[in-house]
């Protein structure tokens, strides 16, 4: 089977998943739970909004890869969609962002619908929208912990498996995750030339790569039926995860400086804008002449930026090789991970796991 030929019965299994996870969720089981509307229908707004559930899909196919009934893992799958979910409308606040997947972003909405439902004014309708965004948030957060109990109460996983991802998720996922958020946003405020490389990366693998990793391990665990996170398999998995999950940040950076704004749904040059501090712009300033870095220091992080200065910069970034280094890190990151695969015995899900991991750092949205 040619590359072509496997993406494209990859991207046919993923869109399956997708509409698993979807439809589970959308159940009335949940649904008759959420209310008021306001609160209902933004719990399903990015959830419904054609994500490619990419942390789901890797958490099935580890699941299979090991020999288990992905089937089983429904409920963690869907719980790790919903836990994702919750932190996309904290960031979206924290970053100021307007849209999401080709639409306004939770906070904006309701904040029209503030003003055009309950009768707000601006002032008034924003902070409701910020409200809305952020109780959405606070009930996906439970709403996640909430569907992994199901993988025992409904499919009779072992009760200490289930315990030992709940606990994983709300500790270690949890605390990276949001110390990653909050270096971001720190990162953003310090020069450039006080960072390393190292820093960035740390900052990076944080805020994304260790949701996938508890993907990968999670698949595997439930798999096995193991609590063990030291299992060959679930290691194996989840270095594979980690390392994708890292390579997919780089991808997604890179994707908002030179990233086509219709298929990606979001702001091209948001990043510019809020000055952060990714290693395209740490590998631009190692190349940057004086005027250079004049002209970025300027830009980067001004929120009032025109078009013309943000594609400027993009410009520039492109030109100082900033970007070509950044792909070259992901997709060494991508071979480190399938280096880890050789551990797993052959199979469909395997070969899954590899396209999925080619399909990360090529992908265009």
């Amino acid at each position: 089977m040619g590359d072509s030929e496997r993406e494209k019965v990859f991207l046919v299994e993923l869109s399956e998943r997708a509409r698993r996870v979807r439809e589970y969720l959308n159940s009335e089981d949940y649904r008759g739970r959420f209310s008021p509307r306001h609160i209902s229908d933004s719990a399903y707004s990015y959830l419904n909004s054609g994500g490619k559930c990419l942390r789901p899909a890797i958490l099935f196919f580890s699941c299979g890869a090991v020999g288990g009934d992905e089937s089983e893992a429904l409920p963690a799958a869907a719980a790790i969609e919903v836990f994702h979910t919750w932190t996309l409308s904290h960031d979206d606040i924290i970053d100021s962002d307007k849209k999401r997947r080709g639409r306004p972003t939770l906070h904006e909405e309701f904040s029209r619908r503030g003003q055009e439902e309950l009768g707000l004014d601006l002032r008034d309708a924003q902070h409701y929208g910020l409200s809305v965004a952020i109780l959405t948030g606070d009930l996906q957060h439970g709403w996640s912990v909430s569907l992994l109990t199901e993988l025992t109460s409904k499919y009779n996983l072992s009760p200490q498996v289930t315990l030992r991802l709940i606990e994983e998720l709300n500790t270690y996922v949890t605390c990276n995750l949001l110390s990653g958020e909050l270096l971001d946003v720190q990162y953003s405020r310090l020069p450039i030339q006080s960072l390393r490389e190292k820093d960035i990366l740390t900052m990076l693998w944080k805020k994304t790569a260790v949701l996938y990793e508890f993907a990968g391990r999670a698949g595997a665990m439930i798999g096995l039926e193991v609590s063990d996170p030291h299992h060959r398999f679930v290691q194996a998995l989840s270095l594979f995860a980690s390392r994708c999950g890292l390579a997919f940040q780089l991808q997604d950076d890179i994707l908002g400086i030179v990233g086509d704004e219709e298929k990606l749904g979001k702001s091209v040059g948001s990043d510019i804008r809020e000055g952060k501090r990714t290693t395209i712009v740490y590998y631009a300033f190692q190349k940057a002449s004086t005027d250079q870095k004049r002209h970025l220091g300027h830009i980067l992080g001004n929120k009032n930026a025109t078009e013309e200065q943000v594609r400027e910069v993009a410009e520039l970034l492109v030109e100082l090789g900033a970007v070509e280094r950044t792909q070259r890190v992901a997709k060494r990151y991508v071979t480190e991970a399938l280096e880890q695969l050789q551990e797993l015995p052959d199979s469909r899900y395997k070969q899954l796991l590899a396209t999925w991991a080619d399909y990360i750092v090529n992908r265009e949205f």
